[in-house]
Parts: structure tokens; C-alpha cells; sequence
């Protein structure tokens, strides 16, 4: 039987390859229109937040540095997909929001993309075992966000 030290490693290695490979499918032979997959990103991410994001929580949300947002930032400015305002709770900082026009590109962009998705994930996983992906990844994410909030027992498996 193999180590759980093992184990873990094997299984971090066939989930970040696989993540990787489909990446660079995605991004291969995406619809991207005139976007890089890192602009879509961003895009993507400030579709969620209708009241917009920092720059900070962007980078958050696009897992970009905030050097690699900002310089995104500004182009998708200078393209009219972003707009710029005042952050009402803090005086330093702006909100980055989708213009109208970014959120027609994000919209059409995502249908494309979202398709690609779904016909890389089923072509080799049923809808049960992508159930299982989803909450095993969740559960990945959210106990790196929150170390403590891993039960004592599942560390000493």
C-alpha cells in the first residue's frame, strides 16, 4: 500500500498536470476573439462582482499578481471593456467594473468558452465523477484558505 506522503504527491502531480493540459487546450483552441485567456479572466472575474473590484481582489479572483492585473487593467481600459471609479469605502483605491461593452464581450466570450469546458470535461468524466471533481477541488480550496478549518482527523489519515 502506498504512502499517504506518496499518495498525495501522485495525486497532486495528475491533478496540476491535468489542469495544465487542459489550459493550454483551452487557450490552443479557444474562442477568445481579440482577448488573451488572462484578459478573459479578469473579465470573468468582474462579471461576478457587479459593484466591481479593487485591484487587490482581482488579483485575488484572477490568480494574477497585482503587477500582472494592473498592467491587464490598463489595456482592457484603453479597449473600453473596464472602467474605473472611486472606491466609496476607502479614499486610496478604485473599482475596476465591466463597461457595457465588456460585459457584451465577456458574455460571448463565456458561452464559447463555457462550451469548450464542458466538451473537455465529458469527454472523459460522467456527470457523477464531475460532481466528485467539483466538491473534492472545493474542499482542496477552502482548507489552503483556511488551514484551521482541517478536522484533526483527516490530518492523521
Amino acid at each position: 500500500m502506498e504512502s499517504t506522503t506518496r499518495l498525495a504527491n501522485v495525486a497532486w502531480e495528475a491533478m496540476f498536470r491535468a489542469q495544465a493540459t487542459l489550459a493550454r487546450e483551452f487557450e490552443r483552441d479557444g474562442e477568445w476573439g481579440d482577448l488573451l485567456p488572462r484578459e478573459y479572466g479578469v473579465l470573468y472575474a468582474l462579471s461576478r462582482a457587479p459593484e466591481g473590484l479593487r485591484i487587490i481582489d482581482l488579483c485575488d479572483d484572477a490568480l494574477l499578481t497585482q503587477a500582472g492585473v494592473s498592467r491587464l487593467v490598463i489595456r482592457l481600459e484603453r479597449r473600453g471593456l473596464v472602467e474605473r471609479s472611486d472606491d466609496p469605502h476607502d479614499g486610496r483605491a478604485s473599482r475596476i467594473r465591466l463597461s457595457a461593452e465588456g460585459a457584451d464581450v465577456q458574455r460571448r466570450v463565456g458561452r464559447a468558452h463555457a462550451r469548450q469546458v464542458a466538451s473537455a470535461m465529458t469527454r472523459a468524466l460522467d456527470t457523477s465523477e464531475l460532481q466528485t471533481l467539483r466538491d473534492l477541488c472545493l474542499a482542496l480550496t477552502e482548507a489552503a484558505s483556511d488551514p484551521a478549518a482541517m478536522l484533526p482527523e483527516r490530518n492523521s489519515k
